[in-house]
């Protein structure tokens, strides 16, 4: 099951991006496109991004760690809505499209992604219920 809702997650949030690079461009095969090339670009570069900021926090404690960790994750965020930004202006050639495309993705994943979530659990219940 749990692998079940994590290819549900991939899926969801491929979905999204798909839709939105298919709004911005009007075109299946340069959303589809966006889609592959955005995932692909971020796992390239998420691990050069976490080795940078390891090496900030190593024998780090205490209140300087957590503010550290939150600027890791506010530029993990940035570098994310940049890669979709350059995927999108590339696909585009327009900086508004790309833009639009960079804050919208990650607004969608905030929102839709907690209900996903919240739709595997209850179908996890009723799956506990029936075994009952």
């Amino acid at each position: 099951m749990a692998v079940a809702r994590k290819g549900s997650q991939v899926i969801t949030h491929l979905a999204i991006g798909f839709a939105i690079a298919y709004a911005v461009t009007g075109s299946m095969a340069l959303g589809g496109l966006a889609v592959l090339v955005e995932p692909l670009l971020n796992v390239l570069l998420v691990p050069f991004h976490e080795r940078a900021w390891h090496r900030k926090l190593h024998g780090v404690s205490g209140q300087r760690r957590y503010l550290l960790l939150t600027f890791e994750k506010i530029s993990l965020t940035c570098m994310h809505m940049g890669v979709a930004f350059g995927v999108l202006y590339c696909a585009t050639g327009s900086l508004a499209l790309g833009g639009f495309a960079a804050v919208l993705e990650p607004v969608c994943n905030v929102v839709l992604m907690p209900l996903h979530e919240r739709a595997w659990d209850r179908l996890q219940l009723g799956w506990q219920a029936q075994a009952v």
